[in-house]
């Protein structure tokens, strides 16, 4: 989907990616100091290493530098989550293995998540809907680790809510950070909302029962 909605003149694959990558990382760099709006391509390309003519054969406008950046967060975050996490893995461990990759994927990328989100109203509608897109298919996949992980007589819109919930709690610890991380690590914050969430749940069902 991002190599279809932008083109690029060059034909090599790998070149393409690695000037790409080159430009992302340059990118948020600037996006963070300026902002998208006050940041040109001529600071991007310089920052990305190359010039201002190079930067074309990769990208058509500065909106798609800032596409190639949301996009480029959601696959990491998207292969990371893959890659550790096993939906089908019936246990509460496999629930709090997925909370704790997702929340130090968040530590390591919060500055690309933080520009992202100040950002992509910046995007045209169909590439917005594009990285919408992208984060239900996340919260899926953390919906369906709830279904398998927790007991069987919970609500799809309970299982809807505990998955936002932990996305946004992974989002908060770089949106917050100004004031989260004087008080927590990364492992007490997570150790603690890993803590509310399985208390709650465990109070909940009492309840139910």
């Amino acid at each position: 989907m991002a190599k279809k909605q932008v083109p690029s003149s060059i034909k090599d694959e790998t070149l393409v990616l690695k000037r790409r990558n080159q430009m992302i990382k340059g990118a948020v760099t600037l996006f963070i100091e300026k902002g998208f709006h006050k940041t040109t391509t001529r600071e991007i390309a310089k920052a990305s290493g190359f010039s201002i003519g190079t930067l074309y054969e990769y990208i058509r406008t500065k909106e798609d530098v800032l596409f190639l950046v949301c996009d480029s967060i959601y696959q990491r975050v998207k292969a990371r989550m893959e890659t550790l996490i096993d939906p089908h893995e019936p246990t509460v461990e496999s629930l709090v293995r997925a909370i704790r990759s997702y929340f130090q994927l968040m530590d390591d990328m919060q500055d690309e998540v933080l520009v992202m989100y100040q950002e992509v109203k910046s995007l045209p509608r169909d590439a917005q809907d594009y990285v919408l897109q992208k984060e239900r298919d996340m919260v899926a996949m953390l919906e369906e680790v709830i279904k398998n992980s927790l007991p069987e007589n919970r609500s799809q819109d309970e299982i809807r809510l505990i998955a936002n919930n932990i996305f946004v709690q992974g989002q908060m610890w770089g949106f917050r950070r100004w004031i989260l991380q004087r008080s927590f690590t990364l492992e007490t914050y997570t150790d603690l909302q890993v803590k509310l969430l399985l208390e709650g749940v465990h109070q909940f069902e009492k309840e139910k029962s």
